[in-house]
Protein backbone atom coordinates (compact mmCIF):
# COMPACT_ATOMS: atom_id res chain seq x y z
CA UNK A 1 0.00 0.00 0.00
CA UNK A 2 2.56 2.29 0.92
CA UNK A 3 4.70 1.77 -2.27
CA UNK A 4 1.67 2.45 -4.21
CA UNK A 5 0.88 5.81 -2.62
CA UNK A 6 4.45 6.73 -3.18
CA UNK A 7 4.17 5.93 -6.89
CA UNK A 8 1.41 7.76 -7.61
CA UNK A 9 2.69 10.58 -5.62
CA UNK A 10 5.70 10.69 -7.00
CA UNK A 11 3.55 10.19 -10.85
CA UNK A 12 1.12 13.21 -9.94
CA UNK A 13 3.53 15.24 -8.59
CA UNK A 14 6.11 15.21 -11.87
CA UNK A 15 2.69 15.84 -13.54
CA UNK A 16 2.31 19.01 -12.53
CA UNK A 17 5.77 20.30 -12.23
CA UNK A 18 5.64 19.40 -15.87
CA UNK A 19 2.31 21.54 -16.62
CA UNK A 20 4.05 24.26 -14.76
CA UNK A 21 6.98 24.51 -16.54
CA UNK A 22 5.53 24.20 -20.03
CA UNK A 23 2.95 27.30 -19.01
CA UNK A 24 5.99 29.23 -17.53
CA UNK A 25 9.51 28.41 -19.52
CA UNK A 26 8.49 30.66 -22.35
CA UNK A 27 7.51 33.50 -20.37
CA UNK A 28 11.12 33.20 -17.98
CA UNK A 29 12.90 32.99 -20.89
CA UNK A 30 11.27 36.02 -22.48
CA UNK A 31 12.09 38.24 -19.44
CA UNK A 32 15.77 36.66 -18.77
CA UNK A 33 16.55 37.44 -22.69
CA UNK A 34 14.41 41.49 -23.05
CA UNK A 35 14.21 42.03 -18.87
CA UNK A 36 10.84 43.19 -19.63
CA UNK A 37 8.36 42.17 -17.22
CA UNK A 38 5.55 43.63 -18.97
CA UNK A 39 6.28 41.72 -22.25
CA UNK A 40 7.21 38.43 -20.21
CA UNK A 41 3.51 38.41 -18.85
CA UNK A 42 1.78 39.59 -22.62
CA UNK A 43 4.13 35.68 -23.54
CA UNK A 44 2.23 34.20 -20.08
CA UNK A 45 -1.05 35.37 -21.19
CA UNK A 46 -0.19 33.90 -25.13
CA UNK A 47 0.77 30.62 -23.81
CA UNK A 48 -2.02 30.58 -21.06
CA UNK A 49 -4.16 30.95 -24.01
CA UNK A 50 -2.73 28.41 -26.31
CA UNK A 51 -2.11 25.68 -23.62
CA UNK A 52 -4.93 25.76 -21.75
CA UNK A 53 -7.41 23.60 -23.57
CA UNK A 54 -4.52 21.40 -23.59
CA UNK A 55 -4.71 21.16 -19.59
CA UNK A 56 -8.41 20.88 -19.75
CA UNK A 57 -8.51 17.99 -22.48
CA UNK A 58 -5.84 15.98 -20.33
CA UNK A 59 -7.57 16.48 -17.10
CA UNK A 60 -10.42 15.76 -18.22
CA UNK A 61 -9.46 12.53 -19.74
CA UNK A 62 -6.80 11.61 -16.73
CA UNK A 63 -9.28 12.30 -14.20
CA UNK A 64 -12.25 11.29 -15.22
CA UNK A 65 -12.95 9.56 -19.00
CA UNK A 66 -9.94 7.16 -18.68
CA UNK A 67 -10.50 5.71 -15.03
CA UNK A 68 -14.49 5.62 -15.44
CA UNK A 69 -14.63 4.89 -19.11
CA UNK A 70 -11.68 3.46 -20.86
CA UNK A 71 -10.75 1.20 -17.73
CA UNK A 72 -14.24 1.07 -16.48
CA UNK A 73 -15.64 -1.28 -19.45
CA UNK A 74 -17.02 1.46 -21.15
CA UNK A 75 -14.79 2.61 -24.45
CA UNK A 76 -17.63 3.65 -26.10
CA UNK A 77 -18.27 6.45 -23.85
CA UNK A 78 -14.73 7.32 -23.89
CA UNK A 79 -14.48 7.76 -27.52
CA UNK A 80 -17.68 9.73 -27.75
CA UNK A 81 -16.48 12.05 -25.00
CA UNK A 82 -13.33 12.77 -26.66
CA UNK A 83 -14.92 13.27 -29.75
CA UNK A 84 -17.31 15.71 -28.70
CA UNK A 85 -14.67 17.77 -26.18
CA UNK A 86 -12.23 18.10 -29.27
CA UNK A 87 -15.06 19.23 -31.68
CA UNK A 88 -16.40 21.40 -29.41
CA UNK A 89 -13.02 22.94 -28.81
CA UNK A 90 -12.12 23.35 -31.92
CA UNK A 91 -15.08 24.94 -33.03
CA UNK A 92 -14.50 27.69 -30.45
CA UNK A 93 -11.40 28.09 -31.81
CA UNK A 94 -10.91 28.18 -35.31
CA UNK A 95 -14.20 28.33 -36.95
CA UNK A 96 -14.21 32.09 -38.28
CA UNK A 97 -15.95 34.40 -37.48
CA UNK A 98 -18.07 36.41 -39.11
CA UNK A 99 -15.42 39.47 -40.90
CA UNK A 100 -12.87 37.41 -40.39
CA UNK A 101 -10.09 38.65 -42.79
CA UNK A 102 -6.94 37.60 -42.75
CA UNK A 103 -4.26 40.58 -42.64
CA UNK A 104 -3.76 42.11 -45.76
CA UNK A 105 0.23 42.21 -45.46
CA UNK A 106 0.16 38.36 -45.21
CA UNK A 107 -2.19 37.93 -48.19
CA UNK A 108 -0.61 40.04 -50.23
CA UNK A 109 2.79 38.05 -49.71
CA UNK A 110 1.59 34.66 -49.81
CA UNK A 111 -1.95 34.67 -51.33
CA UNK A 112 -5.57 33.81 -50.10
CA UNK A 113 -4.96 30.10 -50.83
CA UNK A 114 -1.78 29.81 -49.06
CA UNK A 115 -3.03 31.56 -45.71
CA UNK A 116 -6.05 29.15 -46.34
CA UNK A 117 -3.78 25.95 -46.74
CA UNK A 118 -1.29 27.52 -43.47
CA UNK A 119 -4.86 27.79 -41.64
CA UNK A 120 -6.19 24.36 -42.46
CA UNK A 121 -2.29 22.81 -41.69
CA UNK A 122 -2.55 24.80 -37.85
CA UNK A 123 -6.10 23.24 -37.23
CA UNK A 124 -4.84 19.76 -38.31
CA UNK A 125 -1.93 20.24 -35.77
CA UNK A 126 -3.98 21.29 -32.92
CA UNK A 127 -5.77 17.96 -33.79
CA UNK A 128 -2.72 16.22 -33.70
CA UNK A 129 -1.57 17.55 -30.50
CA UNK A 130 -4.79 16.91 -28.92
CA UNK A 131 -5.11 13.47 -29.80
CA UNK A 132 -1.55 13.00 -28.14
CA UNK A 133 -2.44 14.62 -25.24
CA UNK A 134 -5.30 12.00 -24.40
CA UNK A 135 -2.95 9.14 -25.30
CA UNK A 136 -0.49 10.77 -22.75
CA UNK A 137 -3.19 10.76 -20.48
CA UNK A 138 -4.43 7.47 -21.27
CA UNK A 139 -0.98 6.07 -21.09
CA UNK A 140 -0.07 7.39 -18.12
CA UNK A 141 -3.21 6.46 -16.12
CA UNK A 142 -2.58 2.95 -17.32
CA UNK A 143 0.90 2.94 -15.99
CA UNK A 144 -0.78 3.85 -12.34
CA UNK A 145 -3.40 1.36 -12.98
CA UNK A 146 -0.68 -1.07 -13.43
CA UNK A 147 1.16 -0.13 -10.35
CA UNK A 148 -2.23 -0.56 -8.68
CA UNK A 149 -2.52 -4.23 -9.63
CA UNK A 150 1.11 -4.98 -9.18
CA UNK A 151 0.87 -4.19 -5.05
CA UNK A 152 -2.53 -6.08 -5.37
CA UNK A 153 -0.76 -8.96 -7.56
CA UNK A 154 2.52 -8.76 -4.52
CA UNK A 155 -0.49 -8.76 -1.38
CA UNK A 156 -2.14 -11.58 -2.51
CA UNK A 157 1.05 -13.75 -3.54
CA UNK A 158 2.01 -12.58 -0.03
CA UNK A 159 -1.24 -13.60 1.77
CA UNK A 160 -1.08 -17.19 -0.01
CA UNK A 161 3.05 -17.72 0.65
CA UNK A 162 2.39 -17.37 4.48
CA UNK A 163 -0.73 -19.90 4.17
CA UNK A 164 1.68 -21.93 2.44
CA UNK A 165 4.27 -21.73 4.47
CA UNK A 166 2.00 -22.18 8.05
CA UNK A 167 0.73 -25.49 6.54
CA UNK A 168 4.15 -26.48 4.99
CA UNK A 169 5.81 -25.89 9.35
CA UNK A 170 2.78 -27.82 10.30
CA UNK A 171 3.37 -30.38 8.16
CA UNK A 172 7.31 -30.30 9.14
CA UNK A 173 7.00 -30.45 13.02
CA UNK A 174 5.26 -34.38 13.11
CA UNK A 175 7.49 -34.95 10.36
CA UNK A 176 10.48 -34.46 12.14
CA UNK A 177 8.79 -35.60 15.59
CA UNK A 178 8.14 -39.44 13.87
CA UNK A 179 11.51 -39.74 12.81
CA UNK A 180 13.32 -38.99 16.32
CA UNK A 181 10.46 -41.07 17.75
CA UNK A 182 12.04 -43.91 16.07
CA UNK A 183 15.54 -42.72 16.64
CA UNK A 184 14.71 -42.79 20.81
CA UNK A 185 12.77 -45.74 20.26
CA UNK A 186 15.30 -47.87 18.45
CA UNK A 187 17.75 -46.99 21.28
CA UNK A 188 15.54 -48.31 24.21
CA UNK A 189 16.63 -51.83 23.19
CA UNK A 190 20.23 -50.87 22.97
CA UNK A 191 21.19 -48.11 25.73
CA UNK A 192 17.94 -47.46 28.13
CA UNK A 193 20.30 -44.43 30.35
CA UNK A 194 21.34 -43.13 26.74
CA UNK A 195 17.59 -43.34 25.67
CA UNK A 196 16.56 -41.49 29.33
CA UNK A 197 19.50 -38.54 28.53
CA UNK A 198 18.14 -38.83 24.97
CA UNK A 199 14.47 -38.00 25.73
CA UNK A 200 15.73 -34.59 27.32
CA UNK A 201 17.69 -33.48 24.86
CA UNK A 202 14.22 -34.45 22.56
CA UNK A 203 12.46 -32.08 25.09
CA UNK A 204 14.77 -29.38 24.48
CA UNK A 205 14.05 -30.17 20.70
CA UNK A 206 10.62 -30.29 20.45
CA UNK A 207 10.38 -26.53 22.80
CA UNK A 208 12.61 -24.93 20.08
CA UNK A 209 10.37 -27.07 16.97
CA UNK A 210 7.35 -26.60 18.35
CA UNK A 211 7.56 -22.88 20.08
CA UNK A 212 10.72 -21.11 18.63
CA UNK A 213 10.19 -21.99 15.03
CA UNK A 214 6.66 -20.35 15.29
CA UNK A 215 8.79 -16.73 14.61
CA UNK A 216 8.93 -16.49 11.21
CA UNK A 217 13.17 -16.03 11.53
CA UNK A 218 15.22 -17.18 14.52
CA UNK A 219 18.67 -16.34 15.47
CA UNK A 220 21.57 -18.67 13.40
CA UNK A 221 22.91 -19.73 16.20
CA UNK A 222 19.98 -20.96 18.08
CA UNK A 223 19.32 -23.04 14.74
CA UNK A 224 22.77 -24.23 14.59
CA UNK A 225 22.16 -25.31 18.01
CA UNK A 226 19.06 -26.99 17.33
CA UNK A 227 20.98 -29.03 14.75
CA UNK A 228 23.55 -30.58 16.68
CA UNK A 229 21.33 -32.00 19.18
CA UNK A 230 19.51 -33.18 16.08
CA UNK A 231 22.55 -34.31 14.53
CA UNK A 232 23.62 -36.26 17.91
CA UNK A 233 20.04 -37.59 18.13
CA UNK A 234 20.29 -38.97 14.71
CA UNK A 235 23.51 -40.93 15.25
CA UNK A 236 22.01 -42.56 18.48
CA UNK A 237 21.02 -45.17 15.71
CA UNK A 238 24.15 -45.82 14.34
CA UNK A 239 26.61 -48.80 14.48
CA UNK A 240 30.89 -48.34 14.82
CA UNK A 241 30.46 -48.81 10.87
CA UNK A 242 28.94 -45.18 10.39
CA UNK A 243 30.99 -41.89 10.36
CA UNK A 244 29.19 -38.79 11.97
CA UNK A 245 30.74 -35.57 11.16
CA UNK A 246 29.58 -31.65 12.08
CA UNK A 247 30.91 -28.79 11.63
CA UNK A 248 28.43 -25.93 12.30
CA UNK A 249 30.23 -22.69 13.29
CA UNK A 250 28.21 -19.94 14.61
CA UNK A 251 28.59 -16.42 13.32
CA UNK A 252 30.17 -13.60 14.42
CA UNK A 253 27.43 -11.37 13.90
CA UNK A 254 23.71 -11.57 14.47
CA UNK A 255 22.13 -13.67 11.80
CA UNK A 256 17.94 -14.63 11.30
CA UNK A 257 17.04 -17.36 9.33
CA UNK A 258 13.65 -19.49 8.85
CA UNK A 259 13.71 -22.25 11.21
CA UNK A 260 13.86 -26.09 10.54
CA UNK A 261 14.61 -25.48 6.71
CA UNK A 262 17.95 -27.86 6.54
CA UNK A 263 16.37 -30.82 8.97
CA UNK A 264 15.04 -32.49 5.98
CA UNK A 265 18.34 -32.71 4.12
CA UNK A 266 20.10 -34.26 7.29
CA UNK A 267 16.81 -36.81 7.78
CA UNK A 268 17.74 -37.58 3.92
CA UNK A 269 21.54 -37.99 4.70
CA UNK A 270 20.96 -40.42 7.51
CA UNK A 271 18.21 -42.31 6.16
CA UNK A 272 20.01 -43.16 2.72
CA UNK A 273 23.44 -42.83 3.90
CA UNK A 274 24.14 -44.83 6.73
CA UNK A 275 23.89 -49.18 6.24
CA UNK A 276 24.33 -51.25 9.19
CA UNK A 277 26.48 -53.94 7.31
CA UNK A 278 28.86 -51.15 5.33
CA UNK A 279 31.07 -48.61 6.51
CA UNK A 280 29.05 -45.27 5.98
CA UNK A 281 29.21 -41.75 6.30
CA UNK A 282 27.33 -38.49 7.56
CA UNK A 283 29.23 -35.00 6.85
CA UNK A 284 26.91 -31.89 7.81
CA UNK A 285 28.93 -28.21 7.73
CA UNK A 286 26.93 -24.75 7.65
CA UNK A 287 28.57 -21.35 8.32
CA UNK A 288 29.09 -17.84 7.04
CA UNK A 289 30.69 -16.82 4.22
CA UNK A 290 30.24 -12.91 3.97
CA UNK A 291 26.35 -12.23 3.97
CA UNK A 292 25.84 -16.24 2.59
CA UNK A 293 25.02 -19.22 4.96
CA UNK A 294 26.24 -21.44 3.51
CA UNK A 295 24.93 -25.53 3.95
CA UNK A 296 26.70 -28.66 3.12
CA UNK A 297 25.65 -32.54 3.30
CA UNK A 298 27.64 -35.18 2.16
CA UNK A 299 26.55 -38.95 2.38
CA UNK A 300 27.64 -42.37 1.38
CA UNK A 301 25.05 -43.27 -1.11
CA UNK A 302 22.32 -46.88 -0.57
CA UNK A 303 20.06 -46.28 -3.17
CA UNK A 304 16.76 -47.81 -1.69
CA UNK A 305 14.05 -49.87 -3.91
CA UNK A 306 10.68 -48.28 -5.25
CA UNK A 307 9.76 -44.98 -5.28
CA UNK A 308 11.76 -44.58 -1.80
CA UNK A 309 14.97 -42.75 -3.45
CA UNK A 310 17.67 -40.13 -2.07
CA UNK A 311 16.55 -36.31 -3.15
CA UNK A 312 13.12 -36.98 -3.00
CA UNK A 313 10.39 -37.40 -0.63
CA UNK A 314 7.73 -34.94 1.26
CA UNK A 315 10.29 -33.31 3.86
CA UNK A 316 12.75 -32.22 0.39
CA UNK A 317 9.88 -30.67 -1.21
CA UNK A 318 8.40 -29.06 1.41
CA UNK A 319 12.09 -27.43 1.92
CA UNK A 320 12.82 -26.53 -1.54
CA UNK A 321 9.31 -24.84 -1.37
CA UNK A 322 10.02 -22.51 1.48
CA UNK A 323 13.62 -21.44 -0.04
CA UNK A 324 11.36 -20.43 -3.15
CA UNK A 325 8.39 -18.50 -0.70
CA UNK A 326 11.02 -17.03 1.87
CA UNK A 327 13.94 -16.68 -0.21
CA UNK A 328 13.43 -15.98 -3.91
CA UNK A 329 16.15 -15.40 -6.22
CA UNK A 330 18.77 -15.34 -2.84
CA UNK A 331 19.49 -19.30 -3.10
CA UNK A 332 21.02 -21.82 -4.67
CA UNK A 333 19.72 -25.43 -4.55
CA UNK A 334 22.45 -27.97 -5.70
CA UNK A 335 22.78 -31.79 -5.56
CA UNK A 336 25.41 -34.47 -7.32
CA UNK A 337 25.17 -37.65 -6.93
CA UNK A 338 27.77 -40.84 -7.44
CA UNK A 339 27.75 -44.50 -7.06
CA UNK A 340 28.84 -44.28 -3.43
CA UNK A 341 28.00 -40.77 -2.65
CA UNK A 342 25.33 -38.40 -2.16
CA UNK A 343 26.08 -34.36 -1.71
CA UNK A 344 23.93 -31.40 -1.73
CA UNK A 345 24.45 -28.07 -1.49
CA UNK A 346 22.34 -24.60 -0.35
CA UNK A 347 22.99 -20.97 -0.17
CA UNK A 348 21.19 -18.31 1.00
CA UNK A 349 22.31 -14.58 0.21
CA UNK A 350 21.81 -11.42 1.36
CA UNK A 351 22.04 -12.31 4.98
Amino acid sequence: MQTRIRKNLIINTTQILVWVGVFIIPSLVTWTMTGHSEQALKVLGVSFHILFPFLLLYGMNYYLLVPKFLQGRRPGWFYLANAVLIVGMNLYRFIPRPGFEFPKEAVEQFGASSMWAMYVGGVLFALFGQVLIILLAVGIRQIMRNNEIEVQMEEERRKTAEAELTWLKHQLNPHFLFNTLNNISSLTQIDPDRAQESIGQLSDLLRYALYDSESEKVQLSSELEFMDNYIDLMALRCNDLTTVEKRLEAPSRPVEVAPLLFISLIENAFKHGVNARYPSFVRVSMGMDGDTLVFTCDNSRFEKQGTDRIGSGIGLENMKRRLELLYPGRYTYEQTASDDAYHVKVTLKGL
